[in-house]
């Protein structure tokens, strides 16, 4: 196969890597080929819930060495949001301790005094309750800016779906009558904007590789990118005949990227 002409790749994980525990056949020897090419790659999860260094250990198990620097979720893409808007600032956050340690980590002061509160954000939190929902809400009255990780219905988990960051958001919105201002994850840029910013390369350079039309490709196509659809995961040739998404490569698997 030819040298690739991308300086970078930015990888989906889940049905582009790998599905599941099992590593998508071609994966590893993708990765090896392009990484010997001395090509700049980043793997990309819209799931908060894991960090950066449980993905890498994963992938590190199934055959591709990786460090935690090689992935950005939807946490990191978050803070790369936040550093550049609110340097320092007050956090208020629905979120799991594994969020809340890496706020406080990147330099923010996590808060739950809703007097001093400068930003709220809502994320997946499996230890949800009225408690918290009330100390947003209050901050957010008080004027509090409004970010969001993910806006999905549902976070898929081992042992199946947690909800549910968008009735999160969804509550905040209507009890407050506050909109929320960005959210940080898949389709949005931001997420894509991180991983450019790790792979120190323009996004005109650079190959979006991922299996979700409405995620992973439009996300690519919004920022210029030249995106490739692999079809080892949820989306077929025949979702792709039914929309107008049109992604620059159509690749039966990772195995086939240029």
């Amino acid at each position: 196969m030819p040298e690739s002409r991308y300086e970078g790749y930015i990888f989906d994980l889940d049905g582009t890597i790998y599905l599941g525990d099992a590593l998508i056949p071609g994966a590893a020897l993708t990765i090896e080929r392009l990484r010997s090419n001395e090509r700049r790659m980043v793997f990309l999860s819209n799931k908060p819930l894991e960090g950066c260094a449980n993905y890498a250990a994963k992938l590190t198990r199934l055959g591709i060495p990786a460090c935690s620097d090689d992935v950005i979720n939807s946490s990191q893409a978050l803070i790369h949001l936040l550093r550049d808007r609110h340097p320092g600032a007050r956090v208020l956050a629905i979120a799991e301790h594994k969020l809340l340690d890496e706020l406080a980590e990147a330099g923010f002061e996590v808060t739950q005094r809703v007097d001093i509160v400068d930003v709220v954000v809502a994320a997946f939190d499996r230890t949800l309750d009225y408690t918290k929902l009330n100390l947003a809400h209050q901050a957010l009255v008080r004027g509090a800016h409004f970010y969001a990780t993910n806006g999905d219905k549902t976070c898929p988990v081992e042992g199946g779906e947690i909800p549910d960051c968008a009735g999160v958001i969804a509550f905040l919105e209507a009890t407050t009558g506050r909109i929320v201002q960005e959210i940080a994850g898949k389709p949005s840029p931001h997420i894509l904007k991180a991983a450019l910013a790790r792979l120190q390369a323009d996004a005109s350079r650079c190959l979006m590789v991922g299996d979700r039309l409405d995620t992973d490709i439009t996300m690519g196509v919004r920022a210029g990118m030249d995106t490739a659809l692999v079809l080892s995961g949820v989306t077929s040739r025949e979702m792709l005949a039914e929309t107008e998404i049109r992604p620059t490569y159509v690749l039966e698997s990772v195995a086939d990227c240029p």
